[in-house]
């Protein structure tokens, strides 16, 4: 405890890192009051009567919980920054599959700026159609509530004001990237994701406590175990196979160069959490089919909650996990080019050809560590359903595992790198002891450069 107030005290004694502190969570506190400004044309009221009857599960649960419990609130912010995540996705996509958008990216700064222009732009598209699937979520939840008579003005001044909403949690996710510590966009989803954790602990002691509930020895029990999940999951997130390459030694005029080891660090899970959602994405469709057959039980089935809890859906899911595990993997790391790249920089594995030889090994290594990643993140994916059978709330249950812990994990263990960062520069002891270091993404905590 001595070690972790001192730790404290040297952040605060740093003025850069104390006002980028200070910044990101000033923007966080506009964010969070934004999530509460109901939507105009609606009554309040009448809205919180909605709300006091439960929320909704399924995918509509999944994208409460990303925005904080805006989207079940109707507030300005209720789509928040998953349209801009939804483009920088399909973004990331277009340059690993078209030629344009793949040479835009290897210009550099410019093509970089180029691309981001874009992703703005398709945000609004994506807002915009959402908007409208968001409006008829309304008319048929909360049609009471809406006080507009007009329902092509309520329709278009919501579509007005969502996009706004969105554009304005995206300037937020930007300013917080520039000037305060962290990924802005990821630590947006991940402070909604955590603003949900209190009431849903409060809601599953609330179900212990009462009779039959089972009391503190349960609750203890459950807390212990979400702790070895959260540990298993900062395992999974930091894993990294290294690959010991040398370079040779070159001597140009009084100066050596090369002639030193490095290695290439393969992540267990190099993915993130993308798998779990193109999997999520495919397991939703029997869901939204269902709804267009209300007289057939089958549909019926389908479309009711119990579909998330069959074993046929949770195996599915699990193997659709370990599919897109592989395809996204394979998509993001190329072992053509990583061999092509220490070829021209006079590097070699030792042991191992140059060029062909040494992307075959390179790929052997990678398929083999991904078969292990992909299986635990399949596990840790399916790891609310479990928890849910075994008598925890739905809300509470969340946090278990699948995307809402892997965002969570991934965006604490970035920030945590970047404060470390600071305090090693100003040759302050680190966060971790024994000289290990926190090691956090490359990229955003969805896998995307956000």
């Amino acid at each position: 405890m001595k070690g972790f107030i001192e730790t404290i005290k040297n952040i605060w004694k740093i003025k850069e890192l104390r006002d980028k502190i200070l910044y990101t969570f000033a923007l966080i506190l506009v964010y969070r009051i934004g999530s509460y400004i109901v939507l105009p044309g609606i009554d309040p009221n009448a809205l919180a009567q909605f709300q006091s009857t439960g929320r909704q599960g399924g995918l509509l649960g999944l994208i409460d919980m990303f925005v904080g419990g805006s989207f079940l609130r109707a507030s300005v912010f209720a789509l928040g920054v998953m349209p801009y995540i939804s483009a920088s996705i399909a973004m990331q996509l277009l340059t690993l599959a078209v030629p344009y958008f793949q040479k835009m990216q290897k210009e550099g700064e410019s093509g970089r700026k180029r691309i981001n222009e874009i992703t703005r732009y398709l945000t609004v598209g994506v807002t915009l159609f959402q908007a409208v699937g968001y409006v008829t979520f309304l008319r048929s939840t909360v049609g009471d509530a809406i006080v507009l008579n007009s329902p092509f003005l309520f329709a278009l001044s919501t579509g007005v004001v969502l996009t706004a909403g969105t554009i304005f949690c995206m300037w937020l996710g930007e300013k917080i990237t520039d000037r305060g510590i962290g990924n802005g966009i990821s630590i947006l989803i991940m402070v909604g994701i955590i603003a949900r954790l209190p009431f849903a602990l409060a809601a599953e002691m609330g179900a212990r406590m009462s009779a039959g509930g089972g009391g503190l020895i349960f609750m203890l029990i459950e807390l212990a175990l979400l702790i070895v999940v959260v540990g298993v999951t900062v395992m999974l997130v930091q894993g990294v196979r290294k690959i010991p390459v040398n370079y040779a030694k070159r001597i140009v005029g009084n100066r050596q160069y090369g002639g030193v080891r490095q290695y290439i660090p393969l992540r267990v899970n190099a993915a993130g959490v993308m798998p779990i959602i193109f999997a999520q994405a495919l397991m939703f469709i029997p869901s939204f089919v269902g709804q267009f057959f209300p007289n057939s039980s089958f549909g019926q089935s389908l479309s009711s909650g119990q579909f998330y809890y069959s074993a046929w859906y949770n195996i599915s899911f699990f193997l659709l996990i370990v599919l897109f595990t592989y395809f996204y993997t394979a998509l993001i790391i190329n072992p053509t080019q990583i061999a092509d790249d220490m070829k021209r920089n006079n590097g070699f594995i030792p042991g191992v050809k140059p060029g062909r030889k040494t992307a075959e090994f390179i790929d052997t290594i990678l398929s083999r560590i991904t078969l292990p990643g992909s299986i635990f993140l399949g596990i840790i994916a399916i790891l609310p359903i479990f928890a849910r059978l075994l008598g925890i709330n739905t809300q509470f249950s969340q946090f278990y595992g699948g995307t809402s812990l892997l965002i969570m994990v991934a965006v604490i263990l970035d920030t945590l790198q970047q404060i470390e960062s600071y305090l090693l520069m100003r040759h302050y002891d680190g966060l971790m002891e024994g000289g290990n270091r926190i090691k956090g993404r490359a990229a955003g905590a969805l896998g995307t450069q956000v």
